[in-house]
């Protein structure tokens, strides 16, 4: 019964993330949730308590499976930091292909909506972003270390600076019905984060690539 019950509520979080990246959060409808998943109202609510609690508990969900997705990415595997956080923006370029609502942020998508009138989704979708970011920002802390120690930047300012440029482009694909806007707006960054580098002194050649190899939690 428990799997059965499991297996129900996965079905429902798996649809109110392709509902809500598809509507919005406010067109997002109880009843559209549960035809997406095939699934009764008494399901919903056996589960959740009210539309904010599924859209608290998708945050989470995506934000799960994004971690797990890119805890396995190629560019993981990359010794060098800056190469490293180099492949994080081309695994992120050759992310957006596909409808929308494949590949733009549900948390993005939630938090224009709901900053204001939601602000436990609001929240709930901060903290996951910025968990994200966290992330990145363990390999630009250690590309810093290597390439631009004395460099002025913020290792963490850095870190959210590129989620600012992957939450805009996702916003101007949609405003312009077209993904390769948001494909330039990332080529711009991979080469906005080479030159930024690239102007710093040259890393000491005695860094071992081997021992700075790791893998940012996520």
């Amino acid at each position: 019964m428990s799997e059965h019950i499991h297996e129900s509520k996965i079905k429902l979080l798996d649809a109110a993330m392709l509902v809500i990246r598809t509507k919005g959060y406010a067109a997002t409808r109880i009843e559209d949730v549960c035809e997406a998943a095939g699934l009764t109202k008494g399901s919903f609510f056996h589960h959740f308590k009210s539309k904010e609690d599924l859209a608290i508990a998708t945050a989470q969900h995506f934000s799960a499976m994004a971690d797990a997705g890119f805890a396995q990415a190629p560019y993981q595997s990359i010794a060098d930091p800056l190469d490293r956080l180099l492949g994080y923006v081309d695994f992120r370029q050759a992310m957006v292909k596909g409808p929308f609502p494949d590949f733009t942020c549900l948390l993005g998508t939630m938090v224009q909506e709901t900053y204001e009138t939601h602000p436990a989704i609001r929240d709930a979708c901060e903290a996951h972003i910025s968990s994200h970011a966290h992330a990145v920002t363990a390999d630009v802390a250690a590309a810093k270390a290597a390439y631009a120690p004395d460099a002025p930047f913020s290792a963490d300012s850095l870190g959210l600076f590129t989620q600012a440029v992957v939450q805009g482009a996702f916003i101007l694909a949609k405003a312009r019905q077209n993904p390769d806007v948001a494909i330039e707006c990332l080529s711009h960054l991979h080469t906005y984060l080479e030159l930024l580098f690239s102007s710093q002194p040259v890393k000491d050649e005695s860094y071992d690539k081997a021992e700075n190899q790791k893998l940012p939690v996520v």
